[in-house]
């Protein structure tokens, strides 16, 4: 199992951006639906973006209006730009397979830490 890859996490004020990248080597996402996820401390991960093979995206509630995903094929990565963030956004974001890959390791990759605080 191929693990993607998250990084462009960070500190952010209330109201702030901040955009995710998630890379995946071979093409473990090719002609499939991948999305984003995320877990707060104390809380139950959850899918918050996701984007089919031909671009039609969905977002949870939360952050409808606020996070767009999106994804370049030819380089098997796919990005999560986030505005106006919220305390209540701060988790750790991971990248995978929609429908999600058992939550084993081998399966999921590092996550990325997004902490929204001022």
């Amino acid at each position: 199992q191929v693990q993607p890859v998250e990084s462009g996490g960070g500190l952010v004020q209330p109201g702030g951006s901040l955009r995710l990248s998630c890379e995946a080597s071979g093409s473990i996402f090719s002609g499939i639906t991948m999305g984003w996820y995320r877990q707060a401390p104390g809380k139950q991960r959850e899918l918050v973006a996701r984007i089919t093979s031909l671009g039609t995206s969905n977002y949870a509630d939360s952050v409808k209006g606020r996070f767009t995903i999106s994804r370049d094929h030819a380089r098997n990565t796919a990005y999560l730009q986030m505005t106006s963030l919220k305390p209540e956004d701060t988790a750790v974001y991971y990248c995978n397979t929609v429908p999600s890959p058992p939550w084993r390791p081998g399966y999921w990759g590092q996550g990325t830490q997004v902490t929204v605080s001022s």
